[in-house]
């Protein structure tokens, strides 16, 4: 289960919420605003007025329904398209409905689990009440009834004010099916480390590995040496990553058996051309089918 931090209020209005998965690593989502989901929504009602539209005239051509019967008729199609196209895209697109992905924003589960079809079909079935009724009584405004349009004001300003005061702008179906709506996250695909900073020295010279040094370490442990840095080249480096560079670099020259020290300043220089060397070395030995994992591979390939 994802577990959220607590909800403490940043500003007058949202502009991100963070997630912080089982694996750690928190995600900054940033929540969809009023302006753009209603431009998703305007979207997905052309759309479905098109759609129904087309099957109105379809019907009175086809002359299957009598000109007094049309209203009802009418308002019967456009339920009967609305509500199951909303509920089956977002089912069959994860959250999304054509609208929705055209404003690339979605539907998440506001507890940061999967999203289940219950709560879809109940926030989509709340729209009817929450949207397209107070449409409707906008447009049959009776002021000779002055208790029926008061009752109806006070529902649409309602309907209105929720996502305004809530924080993750959650309308009345999403604070009862447990959902909010962000905007997609923008895939950014990072540069190569290996080109970013090629290889460095410490010392004033070149660090230079050689082949028996490199068979210790796998994949696995590659990856997570570029991880850790890339985290020491962003502003938010700290002294933990300062500390876990230290001790890192002290493992790998005990476990490679490289006797000369690194002084503090040339840790990241180390580390750095060990991870080209390292990348390198395992780039050749899959080139000749000997594709090392970890940094158990060598023990038990051996043993097999």
């Amino acid at each position: 289960m994802i577990r959220r931090p607590g909800s403490k209020k940043r500003g007058k209005g949202p502009s991100s919420d963070r997630l912080v998965p089982p694996e750690g690593v928190p995600l900054t989502l940033p929540v969809a605003g009023i302006g753009v989901r209603i431009a998703a929504q305007s979207i997905d009602i052309v759309l479905t007025f098109i759609a129904a539209i087309s099957l109105l005239i379809l019907l009175s051509t086809l002359a299957l329904s009598s000109p007094q019967s049309m209203t009802a008729i009418a308002v019967l199609v456009f339920f009967s398209i609305g509500v199951p196209y909303y509920i089956l895209a977002e089912l069959a697109w994860n959250g999304q409905t054509l609208g929705k992905r055209l404003m690339k924003i979605k539907v998440v589960a506001h507890d940061g689990g999967s999203l289940s079809a219950h709560s879809l079909v109940l926030r989509n079935l709340m729209k009817e009440a929450e949207i397209f009724l107070p449409g409707m009584l906008l447009l049959t405004l009776d002021m000779t009834s002055l208790l029926t349009s008061v009752t109806a004001l006070v529902w649409i300003a309602i309907v209105f004010l929720v996502p305004l005061r809530d924080r993750y702008r959650r309308r009345l179906g999403d604070l009862m099916a447990g959902t909010h709506v962000i905007h997609l996250p923008v895939p950014l695909l990072l540069k190569d480390l290996a080109v970013e900073n090629p290889a460095a020295g410490h010392g004033g010279t070149n660090v230079r590995f050689l082949a028996h040094q490199l068979d210790h370490y796998g994949a696995f442990e590659l990856q997570t040496l570029e991880t850790l840095l890339r985290a020491h080249g962003t502003p938010t480096a700290s002294q933990q990553t300062d500390a876990a560079i230290a001790t890192i670099v002290e493992k790998i020259r005990r476990k490679i058996g490289y006797a000369q020290p690194v002084p503090p300043q040339d840790r990241v220089a180390f580390l750095q051309a060990f991870y080209n060397a390292q990348r390198e070395h395992l780039e050749q030995r899959r080139l000749f089918g000997d594709r090392r994992e970890n940094k158990h591979y060598a023990s038990t390939g051996e043993d097999a």
